[in-house]
This record gives C-alpha cells, structure tokens and sequence, in this order.
C-alpha cells in the first residue's frame, strides 16, 4: 500500500536535538514525544501533519546522538516516510528498528517541495510528486529491512515470528 501525504521539507543537518528536544527525554511514552516532534525547527510542525505525510530533508538527517526516541517521534506524529538525501546511519538503523520507512534520494530531496502532495510507493521504488508531475526512483527496501517496515518494526516482528506466522 503506497504511502500517501504531502511534504513537511527541512535542510541539511536536521539533527536529533531538533527532531526531539532533550527536555522531553525524560519520557519514553510515544505519544508524549509526537506532542513535541520538530517543535524547535517548526513550531507548527504537529499540527500540520496528517497520516501518510512525509518528510524531505537534505544532507545526514538525524545526525547527532543515537537517540531511538526521534524516530520514533516522527512515526507517531503520522509521517508515513522519510526521504532525504542521506541519513546519520544509527538514524536510519534505529529508524527501520521502529517500521519508519527510510528512504535515500539526492532527486527526490531537492525536487519535492514543502506542500507537495507525494505518493510513495516502497516496493516499486518510486515517489510520484503529484504536484509537479515528478516521479523518483530509488531502490526499493528489501530484505530484512522490507521486513522491519512491513511488520511495523523490530518488535513486531520477533513477536510475530515466535508466535509462529512469519
């Protein structure tokens, strides 16, 4: 099923400080840190978004400390899927642990534009603008990482396989 909302687009460098502000590290409940998701860079941001949206970013998102709660603060506030144009790796690592699509495009990070409507669509491989008329190509996730997105994330998964459906 493709991932369908419009872009929330950031710079370079967006890091985990600005994903979720340290002063809320004290909780671990997901709802409490999607309250506060992006809130120093874009005070409007949880307001704005709407399931399925997405993020576009430039250079390393999510840079900084190894934080999982960032990750999961972007996938509770409702965005279906990242797209930047690289990633800090223990990011996109903790990223995929929780189901929060990943996704690598120079193309598709400096084509989409905040607002844009965009559909993604994981296992084709292609972000389609809607508003520009643009599609994207980037290689689809597969394997272990495929199956983290599709069960919703690393604990869904080890459940799902000790209880004997896949």
């Amino acid at each position: 099923m493709p991932i369908h909302g419009h872009a929330h687009k950031y710079g370079d460098h967006v890091d985990t400080d600005v994903i979720i502000p340290a002063r809320y590290l004290a909780s671990s409940d997901a709802d409490e840190l999607a309250a506060h998701c992006m809130e120093d860079i874009d005070a409007d941001f949880v307001e704005k978004v709407e399931p399925g949206d997405v993020i576009v970013a430039g250079r390393n998102f999510g840079c900084g400390s190894s934080r999982e709660h960032a990750p999961l603060a972007i996938k509770t506030a409702g965005i279906g899927a990242v797209i930047a144009e690289s990633f800090a790796r223990i990011f996109y690592r903790n990223a995929l642990n929780i189901g929060l699509p990943i996704i690598e495009s120079e193309e598709a990070a400096q084509g989409i534009q905040s607002g844009d409507e965009v559909e993604v669509d994981l296992e084709s491989g292609v972000i389609h603008n809607l508003t520009r008329g643009q599609d994207y190509h980037f290689p689809p996730l597969v394997g272990p990482a495929a199956e983290l997105v599709e069960a919703g994330g690393l604990r869904q998964l080890v459940s799902r396989r000790l209880a004997g459906r896949g």
